[in-house]
């Protein structure tokens, strides 16, 4: 919650005590909201009690009384404390700041959302002479290497008694007689051995460029048939692939602006009342399971629908990262930023295993 934010709260806890007749007085256009200084206490204080005190004839004790009850309530307050002639000292909820700084520095880290669900797996991905196969098998082997797994491709000539599209629960369409365990890798490791055959695309997506043409054969599920149409390359929201650039784009383009107004990303506190905020910390906590999905079920197509997901998130947070008006770069826009950063970060390794570009202009 910033200042701006948690002055408005307080601004909405004097016109309630207005409306209960507790207090006589117009509610003021703004309420000064700043750290606690000496004797203070929480996150931050506020004096408006004793700028009410005055127009509504009481003390201002008493007015911080009628306020507080009205005050600690509020989304995103932990409580609050009167302390000298009548400041209000608020302590903000440390949930949504120890969630949200914690997923940021995991990502930070580096590789999230990589671990061991197949450590040590050797998958051979059988598949013949086609360009959609190709594009996903290709795809798989970054993917199954996020989970530990190495991926080998293998070409065919004739597939029989396979169905055309889906993956089974252990990755391809294959029969039990083609989904079976043969030959030495040279490792010691017997292979598992993973037939592959997506529905193919109707026509050649190559026209549409290398980005445009892998996310057409890799957004649809494998039995579904992929669209090879221009629409992937057009710049509006209905493209998923736009949105999923253009969010990461937004990302890189606020990390310039924040430079510009003279702050940069800290992991913090992100606001406990940010509903957008808290939609784009579930989207990407379910990145992990999202991307262990793709490599256990060889289906890189919820690998991008999973970017998809982060993407609208992000867009939907991005207007709540940079300070409004005469506003004041705050601990919140330093958090929200880190925060944006980190989901720009997913999306251009998501889209890296993909094989897609992420430009950081769009």
């Amino acid at each position: 919650m910033t200042p701006v934010e948690l002055s408005r709260t307080v601004l909405s806890a004097v016109r309630r005590a207005v409306d209960d007749g507790e207090l006589s007085v117009a509610v003021p256009a703004r309420a000064v909201v700043t750290e606690p200084g000496p004797g203070g206490c929480g996150d931050y204080a506020t004096n408006i009690a004793l700028q009410l005190a005055r127009p509504a004839g009481r003390p201002p004790l008493q007015v911080a009384e009628i306020l507080r009850p009205r005050l600690t309530p509020a989304e995103g307050v932990a409580g609050v404390e009167i302390t000298g002639p009548g400041f209000l000292n608020i302590s903000l909820d440390q949930r949504a700041s120890d969630r949200a700084a914690a997923l940021v520095r995991e990502i930070r880290a580096g590789a999230y959302g990589h671990g061991d669900a197949l450590a040590g797996d050797v998958v051979r991905l059988r598949i013949p002479y086609e360009v959609r196969a190709e594009v996903v098998a290709d795809a798989l082997v970054r993917i199954l290497a996020t989970q530990g797994a190495r991926g080998e491709i293998q070409h065919i000539q004739h597939i029989q008694h396979i169905q055309h599209g889906g993956y089974s629960e252990r990755g391809g369409t294959a029969t039990d007689a083609d989904a079976h365990h043969s030959g030495s890798t040279g490792t010691g490791l017997t292979p598992q051995v993973v037939t592959l055959r997506p529905t193919p695309a109707p026509e050649d997506p190559t026209p549409l460029g290398p980005d445009a043409a892998r996310w057409a054969l890799l957004h649809p599920a494998a039995h579904d048939r992929p669209r090879v149409t221009a629409d992937h390359l057009l710049q509006r929201a209905a493209n998923p692939l736009f949105r999923v650039r253009y969010a990461h784009a937004r990302a890189r383009a606020l990390t310039r602006n924040a430079a510009q107004l003279g702050f940069s990303a800290v992991p913090g506190s992100v606001g406990a009342t940010d509903a957008p905020a808290d939609g784009l910390l579930r989207a990407l906590a379910a990145h992990p399971p999202a991307l262990r999905a793709a490599a256990t079920h060889r289906a890189p197509d919820r690998l991008a629908r999973q970017l998809v997901t982060v993407a609208d998130a992000l867009l939907a947070f991005q207007h709540t990262v940079l300070p409004m008006g005469e506003e004041k770069p705050s601990a919140v826009h330093r958090a929200r930023l880190a925060l944006a950063e980190a989901a720009g970060t997913v999306l251009a390794d998501g889209l890296s295993l993909l094989g897609i570009s992420a430009p950081d202009h769009l």
